[in-house]
């Protein structure tokens, strides 16, 4: 704690009244109980900003959603960050921006802008086949989830049921359309890298049958049947 400031008690931070003007109570290191003319309290974090050595302040919350015991561990941590010369704001600002970006780009929205793409090279029966197999296969499982969340376990379970019944030449397929959705995302900046990159090796690659063949032989009287 700071010199010369004895910090709270949950009993002053409970009974503080509000005043005509807003005031605030000071538990040191820069944390603060900020009372309103309303009666609303919260908690704010006076800092210096690394670089600048502006001050500046951030807010812990609301009290008594947040009680003094939390307010003083956010304040541990926010002076861990300052030690590093990581402003305790901007990182939580950074935190909260990222986890927006993850709850919007969900599997099916990046997999839906990459779709608008791809359709405009394939032939229409071809994409609309393409997008049936996301429909009936992945969406279900992994559609409403963020895609920088998704690893190569959870993508191969959610194809287990298809596989297993033998549809190992569909499975290839959405393989290797999950593959494009997910470098869709690492050339548009939303992933860092593609956690699906091998996935086809944890399934049983489809038998090929090759076409049938005749004789040399046999060429004369084929053409026989032909004609």
């Amino acid at each position: 704690m700071a010199r010369g400031v004895t910090p709270l008690t949950n009993t002053e931070v409970k009974q503080a009244k509000p005043k005509d003007k807003l005031y605030k109570l000071a538990d040191g290191s820069g944390l603060q109980l900020r009372v309103k003319p309303t009666g609303a309290k919260s908690w704010l974090f006076d800092y210096f900003k690394p670089l600048t050595r502006k001050r500046t302040s951030m807010g812990f919350g609301t009290y008594p959603e947040v009680s003094l015991a939390e307010a003083r561990k956010k304040r541990v941590a926010a002076r861990e960050l300052l030690a590093k010369d990581i402003d305790p704001k901007e990182y939580k600002d950074d935190k909260h921006r990222e986890q927006l970006l993850s709850a919007n780009n969900t599997f099916k929205s990046v997999a839906t802008d990459w779709f608008a793409i791809k359709k405009t090279t394939i032939a229409e029966v071809t994409a609309k086949s393409l997008w049936r197999k996301f429909e009936n296969h992945v969406f279900p499982k992994l559609g409403h989830r963020p895609i920088d969340k998704i690893l190569a376990p959870e993508a191969i379970e959610a194809l287990k049921p298809l596989a297993a019944k033998g549809n190992l030449e569909t499975t290839g397929k959405i393989i290797g359309h999950l593959n494009n959705v997910m470098t869709h995302a690492v050339n548009t900046g939303i992933l860092h890298h593609n956690p699906l990159s091998g996935i086809r090796s944890a399934f049983q690659a489809p038998k090929v049958t090759n076409m049938a063949t005749i004789k040399p032989n046999e060429l004369g009287k084929l053409m026989s049947d032909i004609s």
